[in-house]
């Protein structure tokens, strides 16, 4: 007998043993079928069995509450306070768009340090959230704005007043960008007094 005809028998063998046993398998009865029919009655009591026995899901539901908690710690520790940012919306955020409140603080950090005068900084603030405004007329309506910010304590009052009074989306462009040369005031004078 050569070598190759024992590995066929041998292989016919296992694959017939096989064979039988998918057949028993197959012809074996359970007392549970799983339930194909949606529609029938016993599928809604065969779920709720399966249910039942589910003890883990309380143990899953803590679990995962426990592992979202953790990240949300992860992301508070990974994402820094600003605290300028968060001065500005403490102050102004419901009377101006959130966006042009980050726009105007992070121009703000920008521009402190630089050697250019208080109506160039304000105008540098706001300027790319005016951008069909000329920097001359910017500068028009700055140069009100950084004579108040000499020499004397800050102060948004009046500007305030005409926030308190309107929707932002109802104020003029001329209203917008006097108000937000005036948060620009507020967020240069905030950082000048933290870097004292």
């Amino acid at each position: 007998m050569t070598s190759q005809s024992v590995y066929t028998e041998h292989g016919e063998n296992a694959m017939g043993l096989a064979q039988t046993e998918l057949l028993a398998a197959l012809l074996q009865s359970e007392d549970l079928v799983y339930p194909w029919e949606p529609a029938d009655s016993s599928t809604e009591e065969y779920f709720a069995q399966l249910e039942a026995n589910f003890s883990w899901e309380g143990e899953i539901n803590s679990a995962v509450e426990q592992v979202f908690a953790r990240l949300n710690q992860c992301w508070a520790i990974a994402t820094p306070v600003d605290p300028l940012k968060e001065s500005l919306l403490q102050r102004f955020a419901a009377h101006i768009p959130t966006a042009w409140l980050e726009s105007i603080a992070q121009g703000a950090k920008q521009v402190v340090t630089t050697q250019l005068s208080a109506a160039e900084q304000l105008v540098r603030c706001v300027q790319s959230l005016l951008p069909d405004w000329a920097e001359d007329d910017l500068l028009v309506f700055a140069r009100p704005v950084a004579y108040t910010m000499r020499g004397r304590e800050m102060e948004t009052s009046d500007h305030l007043t005409e926030l308190a009074r309107a929707d932002w989306e109802e104020l003029s462009e001329v209203e917008r960008a006097r108000l937000s040369l005036t948060v620009a005031k507020f967020a240069l004078a905030q950082l000048k007094t933290s870097q004292q």
